[in-house]
């Protein structure tokens, strides 16, 4: 279960168009008629480059969508860029790779990481269920990425940009570090969806692999190149991905020590 919306997309494609496409169509087919100086900005993401031709995956990329939820961004992505250069529209993309922080909901798999090895190690639970443990992914500082979606709409001429890390991890690395932040260093055993993840101080097994978790269609790895917001917007990430995990497992077992809830 890497992200819900993408996940859920498979079973429900019908919600991800009217939510992911056709409400950013009807957003934009309002703007126009309403004819008054606006500025847009569409949050298009990562997913769409499906199993990209090239690595990192640029504004130049070519879209390879294999889920509904990237096929209806995909959508309201060009859509954007139709009333831009049909309209004289203000109409800015953001490519984002994920952004994640604290507040993630724990549907989505770092969240489900970081609150469920938490839960975990103060006993609260056995262990936890991941799906697709070699999947690779781009993950930024969500509120970096709000600081792009800024500086996008700031700039002088609406277009498209990638906001990345450049930096792709897997999600066996992103549960070792998280783990280990938690004092529970991992080892594997196993492979496949039999593989499990073993806490060595304890000898308990803490993650499990469960093949319901897997997507029907996946894309293996994503990493972006960032460089034009880095020239154009001077938008640089300012949070790693290894103070992104502490930060996340540390907000989790403080919430968890004062008895606050962990969703």
């Amino acid at each position: 279960m890497l992200d819900r919306a993408v996940a859920q997309s498979f079973d429900q494609p019908m919600i991800a168009v009217e939510i992911n496409a056709l409400a950013a169509a009807r957003l934009l087919e309002a703007l126009r008629h309403a004819n008054f100086a606006c500025r847009f900005f569409q949050a298009s993401t990562s997913e769409m480059f499906g199993n990209a031709i090239a690595s990192p995956q640029n504004e130049s990329t070519p879209f390879r969508p294999r889920s509904p939820y990237a096929v209806a961004k995909a959508f309201a992505h060009w859509q954007t860029v139709s009333y831009r250069e049909t309209y004289n529209f203000f109409g800015a993309c953001g490519i984002m790779f994920n952004h994640e922080s604290p507040l993630r909901s724990r549907r989505f798999v770092t969240r489900k990481i970081t609150a469920g090895l938490t839960e975990v190690k103060h006993g609260r639970r056995q262990r936890i269920l991941l799906g697709n443990l070699g999947i690779q992914r781009d993950w930024g500082y969500a509120r970096d990425y709000v600081d792009g979606m800024w500086r996008i709409l700031q700039h002088q001429k609406p277009g498209d940009f990638v906001l990345a890390t450049g930096i792709s991890t897997s999600v066996r690395t992103f549960a070792e570090r998280a783990a280990a932040t938690l004092g529970m260093p991992l080892e594997w055993s196993g492979h496949g969806p039999c593989e499990v993840g073993i806490d060595r101080k304890s000898s308990r097994t803490v993650i499990e692999v469960s093949p319901t978790l897997f997507r029907p269609a996946e894309v293996v790895a994503t990493v972006g190149d960032a460089r034009r917001a880095r020239s154009e917007l001077a938008w640089r990430p300012s949070v790693d991905i290894n103070s992104l995990i502490a930060m996340m497992v540390e907000a989790d077992e403080r919430r968890l020590l004062e008895n606050r809830p962990l969703d």
